[in-house]
């Protein structure tokens, strides 16, 4: 088991996408999909690492021409028609021969207009979707990060290597923040923070 600590940069409902009942990470933080595996953890925080932002238990982890290809994922295809549907990030589709189309979205350049070669350079470059129903996602409502758990906190980049008694603590923590008193997911609690502002997070 390892856990991953990131830095959402725009909390905007693209990535993570935290709809239909899966948390998907799709696009952005490459190394993180390449490398987290079933059971790892992954935790995004807010921008200056105050925030959880969410926590996923990675459940399973598909290529693209799978992820494409899943029935229960084309309803994270994206389109214009509502907030949720323009943070979709399903936005691959598989052409043969390991050769992409970038879907307009969140993502182009402008938004909803052209393909942007290199977020999809960098995004093919992760192989894998990360999908998990055993999740917590508080958008811009997230509880600060406890004193004992400061450590979980990173700059640029990502944090994944800790100590066997702080992934002890991190283990514990995860477990009592993604669940409710029954013992099932908690799963989407409140809206991405971008949702509630006039800028061009592309989801309001």
């Amino acid at each position: 088991m390892r856990f991953f600590s990131y830095v959402v940069s725009q909390d905007s409902g693209f990535a993570p996408n935290p709809f239909y009942g899966y948390c998907t990470l799709a696009v952005c933080k490459p190394k993180i999909r390449v490398a987290a595996e079933p059971e790892d953890w992954v935790v995004g925080l807010s921008s200056r690492g105050e925030h959880v932002v969410y926590v996923m238990k990675v459940e399973n982890k598909l290529d693209f021409d799978a992820y494409w290809h899943d029935s229960r994922f084309h309803c994270k295809r994206p389109s214009q028609d509502t907030p949720i549907h323009r943070c979709g990030d399903n936005i691959y589709e598989p052409l043969g021969n390991g050769m992409f189309r970038q879907l307009p979205s969140w993502h182009s350049k402008p938004r909803f207009g052209n393909e942007d070669p290199d977020t999809q350079k960098r995004d093919l470059s992760g192989r894998f979707v990360l999908i998990a129903t055993d999740f917590v996602y508080f958008g811009a409502n997230g509880p600060k990060i406890q004193p004992d758990l400061e450590f979980i906190r990173v700059g640029r980049g990502h944090r994944c290597h800790f100590t066997p008694v702080e992934l002890q603590k991190l283990e514990a923590w995860a477990n009592g923040m993604t669940l409710d008193t029954h013992g099932k997911p908690l799963g989407k609690v409140s809206d991405p923070s971008c949702w509630n502002q006039t800028d061009h997070c592309g989801c309001g």
